[in-house]
């Protein structure tokens, strides 16, 4: 399953390069530092140039389990919401938990700014060392928890995996819900 439409959102997974989204913000999953690093946060500081650094110096940092806004720069996404997963430790530590609160913070935010379009990577599966299937159920869930209960904030809510096997862990949790939703 690729897409689900609970109530006006619609949540899609997607393999694609998310510095290519033309939605009115992306997601980063960024270190507390908020001043770049590897992988997808790497990719989105390259793509925007410099000014977003510039920016998220003036932030001064972000919590595990929070989130901060920013413009989108050279992006095609007209805003970064720069959400800070935790890094995994055996499960026993908050992890799932820290996790859902950065998708909730990022929506939170998208919500404020009435962004409707938001695009989400897997946050914290890359070097923070998250389980992947794991990481997508918390990831669908939340997505699909808050667009039901915030019913018409979103347009489009998109998982963008950076490769199939994200992707197909996302569409198994994706499919869950909607066995739940009696679809």
């Amino acid at each position: 399953m690729d897409s689900l439409d609970i109530g006006e959102t619609e949540i899609s997974v997607i393999v694609a390069d998310i510095t290519t989204l033309e939605v009115d913000a992306i997601v980063n999953a960024a270190n507390q530092s908020l001043l770049g690093g590897g992988g997808v946060d790497g990719a989105i500081h390259r793509r925007a140039g410099p000014k977003l650094l510039e920016e998220c110096r003036a932030l001064g940092g972000c919590p595990t389990g929070e989130a901060r806004l920013t413009r989108g720069y050279e992006l095609p996404a007209g805003h970064v919401i720069h959400a800070v997963g935790p890094r995994w430790k055996g499960g026993g530590h908050g992890e799932a938990e820290l996790l859902a609160s950065a998708y909730k913070h990022s929506l939170d935010i998208a919500r404020a700014e009435e962004l409707k379009s938001v695009a989400f990577p897997a946050i914290s599966t890359g070097v923070y060392g998250f389980p992947a299937d794991h990481a997508a159920e918390i990831a669908i869930g939340t997505c699909a928890g808050y667009a039901k209960g915030h019913p018409g904030i979103f347009d489009k809510i998109i998982l963008c995996c950076f490769s199939e096997e994200s992707a197909e862990h996302h569409r198994a949790a994706l499919a869950e819900i909607a066995g739940e939703m009696g679809r």
